[in-house]
């Protein structure tokens, strides 16, 4: 089966309050969700947060032999998963290195903010209004 995965962070730069939100297509049903990630967070961080929940979401409901499109507007996530190195943030790329692994097939692929606007606004909605 092919499984469309988009994520997404929002992070208030003045509280580093963060959520995220999760689009992912299985199957032909769409599945959203938006979570609240917590305080002290800089938006790089959540955005490995998000990437992380939505493969956690798919380790629940999709088979490990699906190929994934997994979809981010952040090039530091989708840089640093193509490499498998960052230089900030190692022990977030190792947690989404771990849900990843069981994976066949993951084809990552950045694209720009507007193209991601579902995640977004999910992630919008989760984010306190503080």
């Amino acid at each position: 089966m092919l499984i469309k995965l988009f994520t997404d962070a929002a992070t208030r730069y003045e509280t580093g309050a963060s959520a995220a939100g999760v689009v992912a297509v299985l199957d032909g049903q769409q599945h959203q969700f938006s979570v609240f990630l917590g305080d002290h967070l800089t938006n790089h961080e959540a955005e490995f947060l998000a990437a992380i929940r939505g493969f956690e979401f798919l380790d629940e409901h999709a088979a490990f032999d699906d190929t994934i499109f997994f979809y981010t507007d952040s090039r530091l996530v989708s840089d640093s998963l193509g490499k498998d190195y960052t230089g900030h943030y190692a022990t977030l790329l190792a947690q989404l290195t771990t849900v990843t692994a069981p994976f066949k097939l993951i084809i990552t692929q950045w694209v720009p903010e507007k193209s991601n606007q579902g995640a977004h606004r999910l992630a919008l909605q989760a984010l306190p209004k503080r």
